[in-house]
């Protein structure tokens, strides 16, 4: 995986979870002031447009970290942070899955279904994906320490 295809993915995950939650906030939290008011938030159309526009990219991206990072470390047999990737693969699918289902259902009660389990499932996502960075995170510095703190010379080196 490259460092501009961690960075574009983790901007796009900002973007599209702060959206999808600012969207979610003004829609099922806010209460307007006018009774006969569409919406209840002036940006309201808005945060779901840029969840809307965000969220195939953040998809194409996560193809992208799947072959080159996800695969891989799948067929390893290194074990470390294994868990919260599943977490976060599953989530994710089902995340998308129910997102694209959301805007072709035709029935009230599958509209209804496929956004209870999109909020659901994104909710896994942002708190697995986030612990996974952050387990993540803590074994590069755990390496860093050990190899830092590794001798200078070895019965091997030239040293």
């Amino acid at each position: 995986m490259t460092w501009w295809e961690r960075w574009a993915f983790n901007t796009f995950h900002v973007i599209v979870a702060g959206s999808g939650l600012a969207y979610f906030w003004m829609k099922n939290v806010m209460v307007s002031d006018d009774p006969f008011a569409i919406v209840n938030h002036p940006w309201q159309s808005t945060s779901l447009s840029l969840h809307l526009l965000a969220s195939p990219f953040f998809i194409a991206f996560f193809g992208m970290l799947f072959r080159s990072h996800s695969l891989r470390k799948i067929l390893s047999s290194n074990p470390a942070n294994r868990r919260t990737g599943w977490t976060s693969l599953v989530s994710f699918s089902a995340m998308a899955i129910s997102g694209y289902l959301i805007q072709i259902a035709a029935t009230s009660w599958l509209i209804s279904m496929a956004i209870w389990t999109h909020i659901v499932t994104s909710l896994f996502f942002v708190v697995g994906y986030t612990a996974h960075l952050v387990i993540c995170y803590r074994l590069i510095r755990l390496r860093t320490r050990d190899f830092d703190a590794a001798p200078l010379s070895s019965p091997h080196s030239p040293l």
